[in-house]
């Protein structure tokens, strides 16, 4: 096992090296120059985003849309995530995991534009994201070579996406909830996950209007908790807060700055981690959350665009630089505290608070990491209607059929459903060394796509 995930490692670090992070943040930054700073429009998306489209079609609200989207990526990579970046990258990565949210926001609205812009009405309901954007947007108006490559691209993004559920979106998740019921509340894995797995289906099988009732609940309720009991962690470190923010500054551009136990890293490494872990967290670039999006109630595709772009706001420029802030000013407070095993430093750190220190991490955890189940698990069944639905075409056109394709395609789905439910439950009680790496590498695959995407449709954004 040791040798696997040494190997993954090494993937891991080949596809985030420098070409990957070129294309990321190159893809942030041109989107951010070209549609003029979309981030200060923040306001009035945040607005929006409370308010409805009247008469629009659509499956669920903007809200729902918006709060869906929120669940899946406001999940372990903010808790755990941030912690491992600044454990392998130093507290730098903190500052790249925050501008990759500033900057990806721009991204997210591009994202969501397209999404509404280029969806699909199937049987009452809404479909799109970027396999959607690319065969409609690039695909269909090209021709030869150009017409099957945008059309593997749109394959190659839904197979990545589907793939990626069983790790990002289920395995990760669950054992992140079973670890901390287990250490919080003695509560055995097998029981944890056989509870997960059960609410889970109870939620899933609804499909995405009782997946987005959920979360709109879920939340709202889940972040609030966690950003006060971050911010009573930082009352409490009052007088290592400046200096923290100090030192994430300097050693984001000068990781020799950082010492006192934290990872000796070169610039390339923080801003590898940050970023990775940036996108892991918001998944600007991704090309996930867009999926959710298509299903909102709108008819203006702008306007979905400014509510998608405010999760990367939420998520990262909020959520994950207060736990970056919380770790780094921790660690200056109480230099006992390791820094070399990132799961463990929010831990760490939220312990320092008497008695509901440890009660309102593991909430955050919970309702996290189950939320981004649910979040995931919509995107996976999308995913894999979008295959079904080519390979049943595909297999009618050869044998010249006209067989419904209805009830294969609802099996295709229910099947997708128990082996995601059985991921999640496995995820809950076995060791889970790999996942991390296949993770990343799976988000650098589905996100290579989504941003060449976004590159070739800028003009129509």
């Amino acid at each position: 096992m040791d040798f696997i995930n040494d190997i993954l490692t090494e993937v891991s670090g080949w596809v985030w090296g420098p070409p990957m992070l070129l294309l990321l943040l190159g893809t942030h930054i041109f989107l951010t120059v070209r549609l003029r700073l979309p981030q200060k429009h923040l306001l009035m998306a945040i607005r929006l985003s409370l308010s409805k489209d009247k008469g629009a079609s659509g499956e669920v609200s903007q809200f729902g849309a918006l709060t869906t989207a929120l669940a899946a990526t406001i999940g372990t990579g903010n808790i755990v995530g941030v912690g491992t970046a600044i454990a392998l990258g130093g507290p730098g990565a903190v500052f790249w995991c925050w501008i990759t949210g500033v900057l990806g926001i721009a991204t997210k609205y591009g994202e969501g534009l397209l999404a509404v812009k280029y969806r699909v009405s199937s049987n009452g309901r809404m479909l799109g994201g970027p396999m959607y954007a690319i065969e409609n947007g690039l695909a269909k108006p090209a021709k030869g070579a150009k017409r099957k490559f945008w059309k593997f691209m749109a394959v190659a993004f839904a197979v990545f996406t589907a793939i990626a559920t069983f790790g990002i979106g289920s395995t990760v998740q669950a054992n992140a909830i079973s670890t901390m019921s287990s250490e919080v509340y003695g509560i055995s894995p097998i029981v944890v996950g056989g509870i997960i797995t059960i609410f889970a289906a109870a939620v899933i099988m609804g499909g995405v209007k009782s997946i987005a009732r959920c979360c709109g609940t879920l939340v709202p309720l889940m972040a609030g908790f966690y950003i006060l009991g971050c911010i009573t962690v930082l009352c409490m470190n009052s007088g290592y807060v400046w200096p923290a923010l100090k030192l994430i500054m300097e050693s984001a551009f000068n990781p020799e700055a950082a010492g006192g136990g934290f990872a000796g890293a070169s610039i390339m490494i923080a801003a590898r981690y940050g970023i990775a872990r940036g996108l892991f967290s918001n998944e600007s670039g991704l090309g996930s959350a867009p999926i959710v999006a298509a299903s909102a109630q709108t008819k203006n595709p702008v306007r979905q665009a400014l509510v998608s772009s405010t999760g990367t706001f939420w998520d990262t420029v909020v959520i994950c630089a207060l736990t970056g802030i919380t770790i780094v000013s921790s660690i200056l407070a109480y230099p006992e505290i390791s820094v070399n095993d990132g799961g463990e430093l929010t831990k760490m750190a939220f312990s320092k608070i008497p008695y509901i220190g440890e009660p309102i991490l593991a909430l955050g955890t919970l309702t996290f990491a189950f939320s981004t189940i649910l979040g995931w698990g919509l995107y996976g069944e999308r995913s894999m209607e979008y295959l079904s639905d080519k390979w049943l075409n595909r297999s009618k056109r050869k044998n010249n059929s006209s067989e419904n394709n209805g009830s294969k395609m609802r099996g295709a789905i229910n099947a997708y459903r128990v082996v995601f439910l059985i991921t999640v439950y496995m995820g809950a009680v076995i060791s889970l060394d790999v996942v991390w790496n296949l993770a990343d590498i799976f988000n650098a695959l589905m996100a290579i796509p989504n941003l060449l995407c976004l590159l070739f449709l800028s003009n129509v954004l």
